[in-house]
């Protein structure tokens, strides 16, 4: 099985092969591995994937499944990073009915990961995300950061206040380019990806390669067709030599080097699609609508956003304004919420993941985020407020995150100055997503903090020598005297009748004691001014005032619209 697997001798414009025309059936990568997948482990940035993973499979062959302390001892990590890896794959994986994914938390490293899907993830930990374009004028928007490193050139580079100047996202990687770039990942490494899933034919020695239907349907944790973000179909059912195939009978294994054919012709077809897609919008006028993400659906003339079944919903440009999202209003099941400043957003739904991307001075509340991970990054001075089963912090400053998550929160790349608390608001469906995402509430590991490299060995950037090793400045845990439930105003009144009325995670001892203070110096309060040898008027002067030295302190901590809270005056 050594031997690499060589373009079949059929013609390359055989007919059976080639890709069909329809646009629903073009082949596109599953965004999840590459966006939510990479670990900035170095033990697992492989120089030689196959040399290290064929004798991997050959190993582990006999376990079918994998678990953290198999996998520790084969690749020589801890058993921390290990659990990472199996909790990493289960997010990210293509199939909802493998054990992995169904697994409740405590239940996954039990369970373990099958082995074909854990050789892939292995393997794209080599993948390299695409670089954002420069600014056009890099020159007047470079003294806009106040405070760099000497080894965060991307976050710099990304600043929010640079991108306030930039107001669009013109200079980061579109869909398009992304998505391009991950097919072109796949075209290069596809035969050694085939030859890690493939099998020595029956009789013929290791030189004759063959893929199963069931190997070839583990390709669909990297690939898909359909509709981008739309179930799609079985991959067996969109290849010919699979399509029809008997359920009662097994698939008689294909050529392993047929199957490289074919997905060779697939991807250069959906190269060849995307570029006639992208080069009308990219030679056309600079005012022109992005067609991965039109705007529309703004709140006000300043907020983009958009949705699209055929991925996620973008929130993007909201300045000085609050946004609000009920899950009736969202058609996608992830949302990335981008280039965000002196705001407050609030996404009540249930999704699969949530990207947040180059905001400063926010408060930004998800709902219940489930299968994948919120993703936060590139960010300065934004309070996250999220119940989700993982959450994966990057390159961000002076951020607090209230959290309500089932794994170990993840920090990587360059951090300063951020801190983390447990989950502290509520609103009526918050139960009833959380059930419907798969968060259990009595779990929040919100104080375990992961904290990786300091470098992502995926961003492409070179770095200073020394620091390929450092790691990551973890989070400190917010005072209990600093910590305040967040109120989610109730807008729409009935319209939205849920059965939660209480933050349905619990509160650690100490949180809980510090609440109980400051409610009972509050009463004490009322009852001193209610006491007071003051005429009313005068009570009501000293309620206002105390009343505008709380509301002056809530926004300068919780950066909340004030008009959101007129009806405690």
């Amino acid at each position: 099985m050594s031997d690499s697997i060589e373009p079949s001798t059929s013609s390359r414009e055989d007919p059976d092969l080639a890709p069909s025309p329809n646009p629903n059936s073009i082949i596109h990568p599953r965004r999840e591995p590459f966006e939510h997948g990479l670990l900035p482990i170095p033990k697992l940035i492989l120089s030689d994937p196959i040399q290290t993973l064929i004798p991997l499979k050959q190993k582990l062959a006999p376990t079918g499944r994998v678990n953290s302390e198999t996998l520790a001892e084969s690749l020589q990590i801890s058993i921390d990073h290990a659990q990472l890896v199996l909790n990493t794959l289960a997010s990210v994986l293509h199939a909802d009915a493998d054990p992995i994914v169904k697994a409740r938390p405590a239940e996954i490293d039990s369970v373990g990961a099958d082995l074909r899907d854990l050789i892939l993830f292995l393997y794209i930990q080599s993948y390299k995300r695409l670089l954002p374009r420069t600014h056009k004028d890099s020159a007047s928007v470079a003294d806009v950061w106040p405070s760099t490193s000497a080894f965060d050139g991307y976050l710099s580079a990304l600043s929010p206040l640079q991108l306030v100047r930039s107001n669009s996202r013109r200079f980061m990687p579109s869909q398009s380019d992304e998505e391009a770039h991950q097919l072109s990942y796949l075209q290069k490494h596809m035969a050694n990806i085939l030859q890690l899933l493939a099998e020595p034919a029956e009789g013929e020695g290791e030189e004759s390669l063959v893929l199963s239907m069931e190997g070839f349907e583990h390709l669909a944790f990297l690939i898909q067709f359909g509709e981008k973000g739309s179930e799609g179909i079985p991959l067996s059912q969109a290849a010919p030599f699979f399509a029809n195939s008997d359920p009662d009978m097994p698939a008689v294994p294909v050529p392993a080097a047929q199957v490289h054919d074919w997905l060779l012709q697939n991807i250069a077809s959906a190269l060849e699609h995307l570029t006639e897609r992208v080069s009308p919008r990219e030679n056309g006028p600079a005012n022109n609508s992005d067609q991965d993400v039109a705007m529309a659906d703004a709140c006000t003339s300043s907020i983009k956003s958009s949705a699209s079944a055929k991925g996620p919903s973008f929130i993007e440009g909201i300045s000085k304004a609050s946004y609000v999202k009920q899950a009736s209003e969202i058609k996608s099941s992830s949302v990335k919420v981008i280039n965000c400043h002196d705001s407050a957003i609030y996404i009540l739904a249930p999704l699969r993941y949530a990207t947040i991307y180059g905001c400063s001075d926010a408060t930004i509340i998800l709902g219940a985020v489930g299968k994948v991970a919120v993703r936060v990054e590139h960010c300065e001075r934004v309070h996250v407020i999220t119940a989700a089963r993982r959450v994966c912090i990057a390159n961000c400053r002076e951020c607090v995150f209230f959290l309500g998550v089932n794994q170990r929160p993840l920090i990587v790349g360059d951090n300063h100055k951020l801190q983390v608390a447990p989950y502290n608001t509520f609103y009526s469906q918050l139960e009833e997503h959380m059930a419907e995402a798969g968060i259990e509430a009595t779990i929040n590991r919100w104080d375990e903090p992961l904290a990786l490299g300091a470098v992502d060995p995926h961003d492409s950037l070179s770095h200073p020598a020394g620091v390929s090793d450092a790691q990551a400045e973890s989070a400190t845990h917010v005072d209990p005297d600093q910590f305040i439930d967040f109120l989610i105003p109730n807008w729409f009144g009935g319209e939205c009748a849920g059965s939660t009325k209480a933050n349905p995670f619990p509160l650690p001892d100490a949180y809980v004691a510090a609440q109980q203070r400051k409610q009972k110096s509050w009463v004490e309060i009322k009852k001193l001014i209610k006491e007071a040898p003051l005429d009313d008027s005068r009570k009501r002067e000293v309620s206002s005032a105390l009343h505008v030295y709380f509301r002056d302190w809530l926004y300068g901590n919780l950066h909340i619209q004030l008009s959101e809270f007129s009806h405690l005056s």
